[in-house]
């Protein structure tokens, strides 16, 4: 019997040892964003971290926090990215913990300079989940990551942990994942977009001016390299043809006469290719429904749909126009067409010549259906 009891508290005794390097979830550094800048002139790397508590990092179930909490942000300098980060190891009591890692920033100057290496890294490294979110910045990471949501709510709850939108997001950019980022970026045709964030201090205020985050448009990467951030209007009129789940607020105009505003939603794309052309050769017909928001002159149905399509149609030629002049296909004009026809695909890989040219784009076919009038007694004709 004293044998017996020997062995259970020997096994007792390893079960406790196996536990004893398990942390309580308050005695940890939690890392939720990681920002990365380079220094031109000193060839280092920048590596900030978003630090929070387990305060900051629970849900806020009972309403808004009682008092402010503080959020840390923690950098380091390093020839490599990794160096960078390992000099934060020794400097970090309670220790720093990955595992809740939700965004990456990487500033301008990475975009500009190091885009392909530090992409290329970001996408071989196993302890980077690939769903965390991605965006760029032209402002200061540290005064990014020091800024909270209204309210004085935690970070988390600001546009970089902003969870994609189930419903139409208005006039609005999503977010994108690393995972869905790389897939665009290696493909041999079309954009990949990674949302830029900036601060803005002019539309809240609480005492003084209160900054917040919002996306302002996209920087744009075609054939694994890095071209040019577009505006926020044309990076929402982008993601209102070839996304999905958004709606566009639009002003109708007569000439310079603002005479309604409606909503466009459900919009669908058909690309229609010309055959056997040595690269893509196209039209499109994009289709979607209106509902009428304000109206501010007596116009009929049919002028009103009759403006509203030619406007979208200026504006869409306008923007892929624009795309060409940067050498970028911004309509993913090339993606269907390279799968279709691998052979002229392969001769257009090997002349290394840009695909696109604006008469690449032949017809553009807007078809609008306004289905709701929002109570306006309205002459359809």
């Amino acid at each position: 019997m004293k044998c017996k009891g020997a062995i259970s508290i020997l096994l007792c005794i390893i079960l406790l040892t196996g536990c004893g390097g398990i942390k309580n979830i308050q005695d940890l550094t939690y890392i939720v964003a990681i920002g990365m800048d380079y220094d031109e002139a000193e060839e280092e790397y920048i590596v900030y971290l978003q630090g929070l508590n387990f305060a900051n990092v629970a849900k806020q179930e009972g309403g808004k926090p009682v008092e402010k909490i503080p959020s840390f942000v923690g950098s380091a300098r390093g020839k490599t990215l990794n160096l960078a980060v390992s000099e934060l190891y020794g400097k970090s009591d309670p220790p720093i913990y990955f595992g809740h890692v939700k965004t990456l920033i990487l500033s301008q100057r990475v975009i500009n300079s190091k885009s392909k290496e530090v992409l290329e890294e970001i996408a071989r490294n196993k302890s980077l989940r690939h769903r965390l979110r991605i965006v760029t910045t032209e402002e200061s990471i540290e005064e990014i990551f020091n800024i909270k949501a209204l309210f004085n709510y935690p970070a988390v709850y600001t546009v970089l942990f902003k969870d994609k939108a189930n419903g139409l997001a208005q006039d609005e950019l999503q977010p994108t994942s690393l995972l869905l980022f790389l897939r665009s970026y290696y493909e041999p045709m079309g954009v990949a977009k990674i949302p830029t964030v900036t601060i803005d201090t002019s539309s809240w205020v609480s005492e003084k001016e209160f900054p917040v985050l919002f996306y302002d448009g996209y920087s744009v990467f075609q054939q694994q390299s890095f071209v040019k951030n577009i505006t926020l209007e044309d990076a929402v009129l982008l993601d209102w043809m070839v996304e999905k789940n958004i709606a566009l607020n639009r002003p109708v105009k007569d000439k310079e006469e603002l005479i309604a505003a409606v909503k466009l939603s459900s919009p669908k794309m058909k690309i229609t290719y010309e055959k056997d052309k040595s690269e893509p050769v196209f039209s499109l017909e994009i289709s979607a429904r209106a509902d009428l928001l304000e109206k501010l002159r007596d116009i009929s149905a049919d002028e009103l749909k009759t403006l509203l399509e030619e406007e979208l149609k200026m504006q869409i030629i306008h923007l892929y126009e624009k795309g060409v002049d940067s050498k970028l296909d911004l309509l993913n004009a090339g993606e269907k067409w390279y799968r279709k026809d691998r052979e002229a695909f392969k001769e257009l890989e090997d002349s290394k010549h840009f695909y696109l040219k604006k008469d690449s784009l032949k017809k553009v076919k807007v078809d609008i259906q306004i289905f709701h009038f929002n109570s306006y007694e309205y002459e359809k004709n």
